[in-house]
């Protein structure tokens, strides 16, 4: 039986921009929504790093571009990012306890990607949650591409996840099949 959704699909062509619309039409039907987003931080039109937002709206540093290295600590990078994993965990852990009790709840992990797995406390509450939560995920799994991510290839090959690929061409119109989708999983 379905139990989660998630989405993949290229990087910018519009998954959490789906992702929100999705929550909003599930708080509209008394669906009770917490979670969060990861979202670009610009600056003159650049993208200079990326934020992690709850649901309620509290902001948290996921990343910024660094190019020197932080004195005397271990530094997580992607690229050209170097990836805030305190202020990422301290936003985002207590986050996962809500999900234990309640019906009629979606839980959004936006997004389970690089940055966010060199967390491992965020890789255990994410397969705790997957597995024990009586709350329906809705989530963002980024394309495979290179070395395989053990929790991505997990959520992938589970049997109660239904996975929705976002193109330019449906992510306008996937919004009503992802609410559906959810709401079954609801039931």
């Amino acid at each position: 039986m379905m139990k989660h959704v998630f989405l993949t699909g290229p990087p910018g062509v519009g998954k959490t921009t789906l992702v929100k619309k999705v929550c909003e039409a599930l708080v509209s039907a008394r669906v009770t929504v917490n979670g969060f987003y990861t979202e670009e931080v610009r600056e003159s039109g650049r993208r200079v790093g990326f934020d992690v937002v709850t649901v309620t709206g509290d902001i948290g540093r996921l990343s910024r571009v660094s190019s020197d290295p932080a004195a005397g600590r271990r530094e997580y990078r992607v690229g050209q990012y170097a990836v805030d994993l305190q202020s990422f965990e301290s936003l985002v852990l207590p986050l996962f306890r809500d999900t234990r009790e309640g019906s009629r709840r979606v839980f959004v992990i936006d997004e389970i990607g690089k940055m966010e797995l060199f967390s491992q406390a965020f890789i255990r509450a994410v397969r705790q949650t997957l597995d024990t939560s009586s709350c329906s995920i809705v989530g963002t799994i980024p394309v495979p591409k290179g070395k395989p991510l053990v929790l991505v290839e997990e959520v992938r090959a589970r049997q109660d996840v239904k996975i929705f690929t976002v193109t330019k061409e449906n992510r306008d119109s996937l919004c009503d099949d992802i609410v559906s989708a959810l709401q079954e999983c609801l039931k």
